[in-house]
């Protein structure tokens, strides 16, 4: 396992500077320019070709990047076209928010997933399973935004019970009990949706588990039904699930980008929206680093997980 882990990570090691290059080149295709979002339109053509200059702009563009790789290489993310701030202080302000926010929203969802599909399958063909199924198609087919304003006017602003947005009261001290109120709201519909997409796996994959002919054993033997499915059946089940829900968890945090506008949520989502707008290009390149490194390490969690649930997969 050992020698397996160390080369899937030679190997990302190429892929993620590969992601770099094309993100790189992807963003300075786009149209627009920094210093169009950063100056009045009225400022002296002059000034503005002053204002590339200083930024690097008018470099070519394998020159700006090599200056962005070197500076990576070094320790450095470069600073912020909008704010002037170090584009790694700018992301660590801003990724706790949505690390809490996705990993609240991710376990909720496996809480309602996993049993939910679970009693499906079970009770395949009952009521109980179209039950199921209608309310994981009706997770799924609500858009997330929609949901999210939904709840904002009933919960938040007919009956009051919820606040709408932000991750602390104004003017409060914050504590934990005050964000937990605020996570509410944006959990509940990541979660939702989650769940939604998530529960026909679970159902697909332990029905097929539970047609195997060692669990007609195992209820020869005398084991209890909730043994039989919620050890021998499960277990043999999570492969396929594993994979939905690593999957899930880079589109969980792109997912969050609307959420924390709906929100208000102070997260990398919010962070995101801003750069973009105002072309900024160093924070970018930041959270493009950042959501690579998720996505190459979520595969190699992935995989782990599979030896560890199965033991008859081995890696050589």
């Amino acid at each position: 396992m050992g020698r397996y882990i160390v080369r899937r990570l030679l190997i990302a090691i190429p892929v993620f500077f590969g992601i770099t290059l094309l993100s790189f080149l992807i963003m300075n295709m786009a149209p627009g320019n920094p210093v169009d979002m950063l100056i009045n339109p009225n400022t002296p053509k002059e000034m503005l070709e002053l204002k590339k200059e200083l930024l690097g702009l008018n470099d070519p563009l394998h020159v700006q990047y090599l200056k962005w790789l070197g500076g990576f290489l070094q320790g450095e993310l470069g600073y912020s076209f909008s704010s002037f701030a170090p584009v790694s202080q700018l992301i660590g302000e801003r990724i706790g928010p949505t690390l809490l926010l996705a990993s609240a929203s991710l376990l909720l969802g496996i809480l309602i997933a996993i049993p939910a599909g679970i009693i499906s399958a079970v009770h395949q063909n009952s009521r109980l399973d179209y039950m199921m199924t209608a309310l994981s198609f009706l997770g799924t087919s609500i858009p997330p935004f929609f949901l999210g304003l939904g709840l904002i006017y009933v919960m938040g602003i007919e009956l009051g019970w919820l606040p709408t947005g932000g991750m602390t009261t104004l003017g409060g001290t914050g504590g934990i009990g005050d964000i937990i109120l605020h996570m509410i709201l944006p959990v509940t519909v990541l979660g939702v949706t989650i769940a939604g997409k998530k529960v026909r796996y679970v159902r697909a994959s332990m029905l097929d588990v539970l047609q195997q002919d060692y669990l007609r054993t195992a209820r020869a033997k005398g084991l209890s039904e909730f043994m039989v499915t919620n050890k021998h059946a499960l277990r043999n089940a999570l492969i396929p699930i594993i994979t939905v829900v690593g999957a899930e968890i880079p589109l969980l945090l792109g997912g969050s980008i609307i959420m924390e506008q709906v929100f208000q949520w102070p997260g990398i989502g919010q962070l995101t929206m801003e750069a973009i707008l105002s072309r900024d290009y160093p924070t970018l390149m930041g959270l493009n680093l950042i959501a690579a490194c998720i996505v190459l390490s979520m595969n190699l969690v992935t995989d782990i997980l599979y030896a560890t649930v199965d033991p008859r997969i081995t890696y050589s």
